[in-house]
């Protein structure tokens, strides 16, 4: 069985829409919903980019059933990891107990807004596994310092801490990043059907651990402007992680991505209102073992009516097909 999750878009739809649209993907069954974190919008025509834990606080108490995750949070730069232990563990109280915090080593374009340049993918893979190591000890409770590599904690304590602690998870896309969250991650998140992710992670140890997958979908009643949609919007979703987490603003994607076809994007995100289409579009993440996955429409001002969609005809459809 696949779990089929809503994104929160914090690149583009304001505050008050983002938390509407977490009700609404509430109300509409689906499984689990997920929030971006950023800084920039990948794209000016996005248009936002929120406080994503501001957005969390206020989602946690206008819903009452559907899971929160971060998708995800980069703890390295732009947050100290002891502050983001704080936030999570105060979104976990809000959401009486429904958030998982997931974690990746993040990219330029957010990072760089607080200075200090933008260490080479082996340095922030440290600095990720530290970070995480000082998290989990917040979360045990008690108080915590912490002289290492790359961080400094003093005396640091979580006087307002869950019952349970938020599952962590770890964002992949190589060897380095599925070996370090197999040993340090209680689940595993990419933005890729590959099954060699899932193989690594399960060899450094995240074998039985959750999986969580993430596709972009762009619904409209009429194809060709969801197609114009999504490459107005999304089309640096191709660029792949590598060159992702290294540009530094959305004028430098728009730059990367000049050459981009509408037809190359439409060959690589559902658009449209078939349904099989969407379907077929999350079958590889199934076949390859991931048991949720949360998707991304594309457009803010098109999320109610995905939502409607959504409910009468495109999560049958899925729950038919990997129910």
């Amino acid at each position: 069985m696949v779990q089929i999750g809503y994104t929160m878009m914090t690149e583009q739809a304001g505050p008050r829409d983002l938390v509407n649209h977490a009700v609404g993907a509430e109300e509409a069954g689906f499984d689990f919903s997920v929030i971006s974190d950023h800084y920039f919008p990948w794209l000016r025509a996005q248009g936002h980019a929120s406080y994503a834990w501001s957005v969390l606080g206020a989602a946690a108490q206008a819903t009452s059933r559907i899971p929160l995750m971060t998708y995800v949070t980069c703890p390295i730069l732009r947050y100290h990891p002891a502050i983001v232990a704080q936030k999570a563990a105060t979104v976990q109280l809000l959401s009486e107990g429904r958030f998982r915090l997931g974690l990746g080593a993040g990219e330029n374009l957010n990072e760089h807004v607080v200075g200090g340049g933008w260490p080479p993918v082996d340095v922030r893979h440290e600095m990720l596994e530290e970070a995480v190591e000082i998290i989990r000890a917040l979360f045990e409770g008690g108080h915590v310092t912490h002289h290492g590599q790359h961080y400094d904690v003093e005396s640091a304590r979580l006087w307002d801490l869950p019952e349970q602690a938020p599952p962590i998870g770890i964002a992949v896309s190589g060897e380095q990043s599925c070996k370090l969250a197999g040993h340090l991650a209680d689940l595993v998140i990419a933005t890729e059907p590959k099954a060699g992710l899932l193989e690594s992670f399960d060899r450094h140890g995240g074998s039985g651990k959750p999986r969580v997958g993430q596709l972009p979908v762009c619904y409209d009643p009429d194809r060709a402007t969801a197609v114009k949609r999504a490459h107005s919007q999304f089309r640096w979703f191709g660029l792949g992680w590598k060159v992702n987490a290294e540009l530094p603003h959305p004028d430098s994607f728009e730059a990367a991505t000049q050459f981009v076809t509408e037809d190359d994007v439409a060959a690589s995100i559902p658009c449209g209102d078939d349904p099989d289409a969407f379907v077929e579009a999350v079958r590889p993440y199934a076949e390859a073992g991931f048991g949720e996955v949360a998707l991304v429409q594309i457009g803010g001002d098109a999320q109610r009516e995905f939502l409607s969609w959504s409910e009468k005809t495109l999560l049958p459809a899925l729950r038919e097909a990997f129910g």
